[in-house]
């Protein structure tokens, strides 16, 4: 199970960008890139041991694997390519959705901040 897990972990950095950013797609004339917020993880596990004779009752032996992964896209926009160049357009949804957490976290700290100095 370690040699799978190594292999993955070796191999993320060539997947960051192929996933981020799609294939080129043109329409009505115009190349259009989509790009997106890609988060995923995997993990692994292994487990062995013995167990002696002993108050518990007679000799066991124990083995064990385990593996598993997951992960998301949130499409967060797209380059759309025009007389002027490639300009990125929002989804304003997903920036919506992004855009939560961050300022909720900045108005805790805030708060403690304002807290703290009183």
């Amino acid at each position: 199970m370690t040699n799978l897990t190594e292999k993955l972990a070796e191999s993320v950095p060539s997947w960051g960008a192929k996933l981020a950013y799609g294939e080129t797609v043109t329409l009505n004339g115009h190349d259009i890139i989509p790009v997106a917020l890609v988060v995923f993880g995997f993990g692994g596990g292994e487990g062995s041991g013995d167990m002696p004779d002993g108050e518990f009752g007679p000799a066991k032996r124990g083995e064990g694997s385990g593996g598993g992964g997951g992960g998301y896209a949130l499409p967060i926009g797209a380059y759309v390519g025009d007389a002027n160049g490639p300009t990125f357009r929002p989804n304003p949804i997903a920036l919506a959705v992004i855009a939560v957490p961050l300022v909720a976290a900045a108005g805790l700290s805030i708060a403690r901040i304002i807290r703290a100095t009183r």
